[in-house]
Parts: structure tokens; sequence; C-alpha cells
């Protein structure tokens, strides 16, 4: 990247847009800002969208030679499935940003950092002259751009004439400011990872001779359908809060959506107060475990699962999800209480009944497999040369 002109009407000293992690706040009231234009900064003509092809191949999970397929989901880093089709060259991208450019979550840009393929509806945002660092930081500027709802969806034509404030020194561009922010930024970030493990009991994850037993067994064990309300009662039904009723605090209150798993807001209002260890299924049909306490609007359902150990809740909860999220359920036909009553799901089961210590067992075990690989990725980054914790932070 070359010299680029300070946009007029851009002040030095102004923040840029978006909420940017508290504990580096004091180093970002420091530093320089300047106001650039996207399509002054890159060649966004070279910036590619998705075709809307399908994919073949197709896996939840990655396994050898599978390339993962970037849609417009705001979770798994928008990865959606994974593909080993044959591909061409040109429909494969690395070390790029992407941004989804229709729907709900229009404008979320994730950093790409190994080679994928995009969905329809996906623009690919290559940067080649910037480090890694630079474009995480570049595309949380962008990311925080005002599209979504009513500001329209981004298209290389309005992305071009967007500006974003980026950090200077001695008036250009603070590349090293970027590379340097980031690298505190995950340190900070891993060093909280550490202590939460830590906390917890997790950075333990040494599996039980009954946690691999029941791995070994999984494939053998017996199924048998049950209804939810003969095993857990009638399910209860949220009330509605309008958000211009709710009052700051502490409270989760639980609605519809996937976004911070369906909790929109927590509150100080009077509302009826549901216990943890219990599963939420939203207007969609899709069923969240929930280990707090929380409120809940009209358009949830509650399973009073808080009887059962932690783990088979966890298990019971998937099972529902696996049941009730079939695409039945959308705008026009909501999924409500009487919908959860009439719901049959599959189950582990002993003696006729639902065999909660093997659920228990196995997902403690599947919990302990994923933490390990947590631990391992702490590990490493705290050994690295690149990363070394600011205590400071």
């Amino acid at each position: 990247m070359g010299a680029f002109k300070r946009l007029k009407g851009s002040k030095r000293g102004e923040r840029p847009p978006g909420k940017i992690d508290a504990s580096l706040n004091e180093k970002l009231q420091t530093v320089k800002w300047g106001g650039y234009k996207l399509g002054d900064l890159f060649d966004i003509d070279k910036w590619t969208y998705g075709k809307n092809k399908n994919y073949e191949t197709k896996s939840a999970s990655p396994f050898p030679n599978a390339i993962p397929v970037i849609s417009g989901i705001t979770e798994n880093n928008g990865v959606n499935y994974y593909t080993e089709d044959k591909l061409s060259d040109e429909e494969i991208y690395s070390a790029s940003l992407t941004i989804s450019t229709r729907g709900e979550y229009s404008g979320t840009v994730f950093y790409q950092p190994e080679k994928f393929v995009l969905a329809a509806n996906i623009l690919a945002m290559p940067m080649p002259d910037l480090s890694r660092n630079q474009k995480i930081f570049i595309g949380s500027l962008i990311n925080a751009l005002p599209y979504g709802g009513y500001n329209g969806y981004p298209r290389k034509e309005t992305l071009r004439k967007d500006t974003i404030q980026l950090p200077e020194k001695n008036g250009k561009i603070d590349f090293e400011f970027m590379d340097s922010f980031i690298d505190e930024l995950e340190a900070s970030r891993v060093l909280v990872l550490k202590e939460y493990l830590s906390a917890a009991g997790l950075d333990d994850c040494t599996l039980t001779a009954e946690e691999r037993k029941a791995l070994e067994e999984f494939d053998s064990l017996k199924w048998d359908s049950y209804n939810l309300k003969d095993l857990f009662g009638k399910a209860t039904r949220g009330k509605r809060l309008k958000s211009a009723d709710r009052i700051d605090g502490s409270l989760p209150f639980v609605t519809a959506g996937e976004a911070f798993e369906g909790v929109s807001a927590y509150i100080g209002n009077e509302v009826e107060v549901f216990e943890a260890n219990t599963t939420t299924i939203d207007m969609f049909g899709s069923a969240k475990y929930r280990n707090y306490k929380y409120g809940a609007d009209d358009h949830v359902a509650i399973v009073h699962t808080e009887s059962l150990p932690k783990y088979a809740s966890v298990f019971v909860t998937a099972a529902i999800h696996k049941a009730s999220h079939s695409g039945k359920f959308d705008y026009s036909r909501n999924f409500y209480a009487k919908d959860a009553d009439a719901l049959n799901i599959l189950l582990p089961s002993k003696k006729r009944k639902p065999d909660y210590e093997a659920m228990n067992t196995f997902v403690s075990a599947i919990q302990k497999l994923a933490v390990q690989n947590v631990v391992r990725f702490v590990s490493q980054k705290t050994k690295s040369n690149q990363i070394q914790p600011n205590q400071n932070l």
C-alpha cells in the first residue's frame, strides 16, 4: 500500500467507529486517527462475490482435503459446511476478509486464515499487501459500518465510498500500531482464557475410565422415543416484554435468535425467572441449554430439565434441537410451548427408561475432548514468541 490522503474534514485524534476492547483503551486514546475511503485503500474491483453454486459434497466437520464454505452465518467464523468437490483455482481464496452482502446479518466480516470458497451473497476482500493482524484490524472497522436492516446491504459500489478511521503516525497510516495492537489484544484474551480454564477446573481434561468407555460404547447404545411433556411436564411460555419497557439490569433476557445465544438484553424488570440447567426453544425451533437463571419473552418455550444432571440436560437439549429445528417453524408458523409438549425425541435408554447416566458421562467426555484442543491452543500461544501476555492489561 502506498501513501494515502486524509479525507477532508477528518480530524486527527478522532476515535474509530465501533466498540474496541476496553482493556486496551488507554493505548487507543494516545494514537492519532485519520479517515480513509476504502476505495482509495484497496483495489475493490478485484473483490469477488460468491456464485450461486451448490457444492455437492458437504460435511458439518472438517475432514482431509476439505475446504470450508463461507456463508452469511454469524457463528463458526462464517463457515457453514465443508466440501471436497473439485474446485478451480479461481474459486479458492485464502488469508482474506469476507463480508455477508445479503440477509439479516449483512455487513458481518470475518478473517479467513486458510483456504476457503464462497457461498452466494458473500464478498471476498483480498488485501494481499497487508499482514494478518492488519487485515483483522481493518476487518473490525468494516464490520462496524452501519449495514443491515434499513441501512441496506454492502456492495462493492457502497463499500468503495465508505470511510474508516485508521491509526496514523507522522501523517501516514500506522501499520505497525495495527500489528502490535492485535498482538496485545490476542495475548490479553489468551491470558483471560488460561485463567478461566484454571478457575473452572478445565485445565486438567484427562478422560476417566468411565468417559473412555462411554465414547467407545456410544454406537452400541439402545435408543427409544420419548415425549417431552411425559419426561419433564408441561413447557412454560415466556411473557412479552417490549424493548421500550425493559429496564437495565443483570438478568439475561432470552428472545428468538442465534446472536448471543438469543440473549437480547440484561434487565432489571420483575419478570418470571427460570431456573438454570433448563432448555429454551425459540419461535424457529432452535433449542439452547441455559446454565444460568434468566427471563424469557413470549416467543420462547422453556423445557424444565432442571432436575437432570448438568451434562444429561445438555444431551437432552441437543436431542430436542434435532427434533424441533427441522425447518418446519418460521415467521408464519412459530414454535410454541404446546409444540414442545407434543414433541418426541430420541434418547439412549436402559430398561425402557432414559439412560441419563450414560448421557451425562458421554457429554462430559466430549467436553474434555473439546477443551483439550483449547488447552493445547493456550499452551502454544503463551509459549509463542508472537504473543507475550501483558500483565498490566
